[in-house]
């Protein structure tokens, strides 16, 4: 039997390691294809933000993207923060022809009500990409947590509600080494991305669990063959 193919739709440079990088380490070590793709531009929307920070983060994520083991690691730069300047049919296809390359058995994404308009448009696009019966390899479709944007939403909108635990005891270290990686984007405690945020979340979320450290997600469809 061959590999299973792993996708994850990303917004942003290290939305993939804050939501799911456990998880994908698991995938790797376990001989999947892992692939991302990441959407946007990620930092030209912030004061005093030039080119030379966009090619420095590009740099970070590839960096990142050999921590994790990525198969490979691709870029749409989609304009940072403004995912709504573009047509939803215009992400959609981005989306489309990354996930036909892939013919994924699983697939990751963002929570459909982040507080960041870029998270809630890539889901809203991978939804509409990955609907039944196109591509014949799906089998799960999860959505993930984003630190700094998922628990800054309104406490009583639509918050982050898992129904699936990831034990990433033995991936939580080269989690956290994949996201030093970013320098530009780790702040220091007690924002909630920094390193020590991390840790706390994956022992909360290992809590909830029974397990010493997890990455949690919210199954928006599982199709059993």
């Amino acid at each position: 039997m061959k590999n299973k193919s792993i996708a994850i739709v990303a917004a942003h440079p290290d939305d993939e390691i804050l939501g799911a990088g456990g998880t994908l380490i698991r995938h790797c070590r376990s001989g999947y294809d892992v692939h991302c793709l990441v959407l946007g531009e990620g930092v030209l929307s912030r004061d005093a933000s030039s080119k030379d920070m966009q090619s420095s983060l590009l740099k970070n994520a590839m960096e990142a993207a050999k921590i994790i083991g990525f198969k490979k690691i691709d870029f749409a730069n989609l304009p940072d923060n403004a995912f709504d300047t573009v047509s939803l049919l215009s992400v959609t296809k981005i989306v489309e022809k990354f996930l036909n390359e892939v013919n994924p058995h699983i697939v990751y994404t963002h929570h459909e009500y982040d507080l960041n308009v870029d998270h809630r448009i890539a889901f809203q696009a991978v939804l509409t990409a990955a609907r039944p019966g196109v591509y014949p390899e799906l089998e799960q479709l999860l959505t993930f947590e984003t630190l700094s944007s998922t628990e800054w939403q309104r406490k009583d909108f639509k918050t982050f509600q898992p129904n699936v635990y990831v034990d990433i005891s033995s991936s939580i270290d080269q989690k956290i080494k994949a996201l030093a990686a970013y320098t530009s984007e780790v702040r220091p405690y007690p924002h909630p991305r920094s390193l020590e945020g991390i840790r706390i979340l994956s022992k909360y979320r290992g809590m909830e669990s029974g397990l010493m450290a997890a990455e949690a997600f919210c199954e928006i469809r599982r199709i059993v063959r």
